[in-house]
């Protein structure tokens, strides 16, 4: 018999042997220019086969929009006529959604970078990536990875160097647990919560909570920056 052949009253799709298909990640894009916002919408749903649940252009209809789609990502702009990107975010949370988001802008400035951060973002990507970067990282950031556009890496690292108020990498490493390095080197390698868990043999709610003691610790804002540190603390033999 052929091994992949189609199980006898199986439905159509399903053969010997395979694997239940991985649901798309399912998007919400928010961008008030039209052509970027139906270009992107085109590409990520005809190369990455990823679902487009809303592409929107007006701020007020995101918050319904996650409400009734609860999708997997939040692809947002930041600079936006009607509202910034981050105040829109700030009303997202607000309403008791935690919607996984990564920016998605033209501006490369340190300071938009470090407030997305401060709001918690899964990643920034710039407009002028390469498409198949951008899809790609959308990609990556949907299954629980932090991206950040390869020309942000210098500005977040000069904003890692300036933000621990003094404290050396050193120190705040002996800060942490053991149990508390484990799950930084973890973040370094851009896993979700649920990867550690599973890793680790711990509880997903176990990690949150070790997540925003490390944060804490190290006085950073995201898992983003996390990662950063950690991958920065290693080069510099701060363990």
């Amino acid at each position: 018999m052929n091994p992949a052949a189609s199980l006898p009253g199986a439905p159509a799709g399903l053969v010997a042997g395979a694997a239940a298909p991985t649901p798309a990640p399912r998007l919400v894009l928010v961008d008030d220019h039209s052509l970027c916002r139906t270009g992107l919408t085109d590409l990520l749903r005809q190369r990455a086969g990823m679902d487009v649940v809303a592409a929107l252009s007006e701020p007020e209809q995101v918050i319904a929009a996650l409400r009734d789609k609860r999708p997997d990502l939040l692809v947002l702009d930041l600079r936006m006529p009607a509202m910034d990107g981050l105040t829109l975010l700030q009303r997202i949370r607000a309403e008791g959604l935690d919607t996984p988001t990564v920016i998605l802008t033209m501006s490369d400035s340190e300071a938009d970078l470090a407030a997305a951060l401060r709001a918690g973002v899964r990643g920034y990507l710039l407009k002028d990536m390469e498409p198949e970067d951008v899809i790609a990282a959308i990609g990556n950031a949907a299954r629980g990875e932090l991206v950040v556009a390869p020309a942000m890496t210098l500005k977040l690292a000069q904003l890692l160097q300036s933000g621990p108020g003094g404290r050396n990498r050193n120190d705040l490493m002996a800060s942490l647990t053991e149990r508390e390095r484990q799950i930084l080197d973890h973040l370094a390698r851009g896993e979700s919560n649920k990867t550690i868990a599973r890793a680790l043999d711990i509880s997903h709610d176990t990690v949150k909570l070790h997540v925003r003691h490390i944060l804490a610790k190290l006085n950073l804002s995201s898992r983003v920056e996390a990662a950063v540190f950690a991958v920065e603390a290693r080069v510099t033999g701060a363990r």
